[in-house]
């Protein structure tokens, strides 16, 4: 482990360097280089030590670049569903307001997300649902229904508990 060690120390400026030259922002790029380093090192053991480790690097951390562009195209989609609004610099109220609304997304079941993806972010009409679903059309608009107003009482706080029984 220490020969590993002393190879990666020797890489981690052309790991910069590459990262720079993709994210365009150092702070970005160290985060990159980090992350690659952790999962070179967890793989490390499945490795074949006759490769060459500095490509097996760059193909590491190239990989996680695209992993990190696809995941922040799909959060600023999801950032646009839920708020309405397409700008490419979100105020930190909207940012915050949205990091809710998805957490609340992730609290709906299964269905209740598939649906309000399909239909909202996706754009299939009822009938392509209904069909998805083999239910009919009215069936899936109140599903939807009670979906939608689902995510806005867990966006807003409101959890719904259980209820309360009076006691004479």
């Amino acid at each position: 482990m220490h020969e590993l060690d002393e190879q990666l120390r020797e890489l981690i400026p052309r790991l910069r360097r590459f990262a720079v030259s993709l994210t365009r922002n150092s702070s970005s790029a160290d985060d990159l280089v980090q992350s690659t380093l952790e999962r070179a090192i967890v793989a490390w053991a499945d490795k074949r030590i006759e490769g060459d480790l500095r490509a097996w690097l760059f193909s590491i951390l190239y990989r996680q670049f695209l992993d990190a562009h696809r995941r922040n195209r799909r959060y600023a989609r999801m950032l646009e569903f839920f708020t309405g609004r397409d700008d490419v610099q979100p105020s930190v109220e909207r940012t915050v307001l949205a990091q809710s609304t998805l957490q609340a997304f992730d609290q709906l079941n299964t269905e209740q997300r598939a649906l309000l993806l399909w239909v909202s972010v996706e754009g299939l009409s009822y009938k392509e649902v209904a069909e998805i679903l083999k239910v009919p059309i009215g069936t899936v608009m109140s599903r939807l229904s009670r979906a939608r107003q689902a995510l806005r009482q867990l966006s807003d706080g409101e959890m719904a508990g259980p209820a309360l029984r009076r006691l004479k």
